[in-house]
């Protein structure tokens, strides 16, 4: 065991909502106006369900590849990791781009050079090859850095939000709440990142259900950024893109205080670049466990694939809105297959699974 409970409950409830203030509520305003908060909700309850079931896995206290080896031997658990290690890195891409987007954007006065964001592949090549104990001593400091810097910009935009503009409700129909969804099934992959924490951790009486309520607790807050963005923005809100440092900046006392919101920006933007690499870790850890944690293989994994995702984020450099049109439409659907189906399936089948010997495994 190398998590504490509490960690994964900090994860769920300040750290994984914040992953998602970049482009996705321009995105969902773009789509279903004023309805954005619909296809968030869907997205909420459905990735709830589904923690609930991969925390229930977890109470064999045994990782997900012990127990594929131990139903279908060592050949399936390896090529399970290397699929859904692939899996992983295609979730961990377009928070990548979001995170470029957002430094060259509001971290510069000036348009910044285009290698101004590569020391974040250093920074996730080091993490990624990190102990799980010091992911979730990070998830501890990370949690009152979330929380803190949410309360300031949902203070600072008080003044000038109006919520009068999320009426009525419904007025996208149906096309706009279908598309909305589909659109965001690219940033909710929140049960999938916890898939290879699974054994990682010791599973307490009750856990799964304090799980569903930190992300729901989580998830309300995201909601209520997206109604304080839109109450901002109004029919302008598909424009704004890097929200979460946008929506504090109208406050009154601006003249007298300068631009008080971008400390708190920047303390998101913080958690939000360990949130990108959450799935890099990922996918070295699966990959490391199945084909045996060798001394050098984890830092070996880690710097290749980030030396691959620093060369994919530069050549497409120049076509962010084709990666996010990408993710969001054409190739969509990997997200529910791979994010939602592969752990259901899995705990559906591995929960109760017997072992070869024809007894339960533990």
């Amino acid at each position: 065991m190398t998590l504490r409970p509490r960690q994964i409950l900090f994860f769920l409830a300040a750290v994984a909502p914040v992953g998602k203030l970049v482009l996705l509520p321009a995105q969902l305003a773009g789509i279903a106006g004023n309805d954005l908060w619909m296809p968030a909700l869907a997205h909420l309850l459905f990735q709830a369900a589904l923690i609930f079931c991969v925390l229930l896995l977890a109470r064999r206290e045994r990782t997900v590849l012990s127990l594929i080896r131990a139903c279908a031997g060592g050949g399936c658990a390896a090529s399970f990791a290397v699929l859904y290690a692939l899996f992983l890195l295609f979730c961990a891409f377009l928070p990548i781009v979001e995170q470029k987007v957002m430094v060259r954007s509001i971290f510069y006065d000036t348009i910044p050079a285009h290698l101004v964001f590569a020391p974040f592949f250093l920074f996730s090549a080091y993490l990624a090859c990190r102990p799980l104990p010091a992911l979730g001593r990070i998830w501890d400091i990370l949690t009152p850095v979330s929380v803190v810097c949410l309360i300031g910009l949902f203070l600072l935009s008080a003044g000038s939000c109006d919520f009068g503009a999320l009426a009525p409700a419904g007025a996208a129909g149906k096309a706009g709440f279908f598309a909305g969804t589909a659109a965001a099934f690219s940033r909710f992959s929140d049960a999938a990142f916890l898939l290879p924490l699974v054994g990682r951790f010791r599973y307490e009486r009750g856990f799964a259900a304090k799980g569903v309520l930190c992300y729901l607790a989580g998830g309300g807050v995201l909601l209520l950024f997206l109604a304080v963005f839109y109450g901002v923005f109004g029919e302008i809100a598909p424009l704004q893109s890097l929200a979460f440092a946008r929506v504090g900046a109208f406050f009154p006392a601006r003249g007298v205080v300068g631009r008080i919101d971008y400390l708190f920006a920047f303390g998101l933007a913080f958690v939000m670049a360990f949130y990108a690499v959450l799935p890099v870790h990922g996918a070295v850890g699966l990959v490391c466990e199945a084909f045996g944690e060798r001394k050098l293989l984890a830092p070996l994994l880690s710097a290749g694939v980030n030396a691959a995702l620093f060369a994919a984020v530069y050549l497409l450099n120049f076509y962010t809105v084709t990666v996010v049109s990408l993710f969001s439409g054409t190739l969509f659907w990997v997200f529910p297959v791979f994010g939602a189906l592969v752990p259901l399936l899995l705990a559906l089948l591995l929960g109760r699974r017997r072992d070869r010997g024809g007894r339960r495994a533990e």
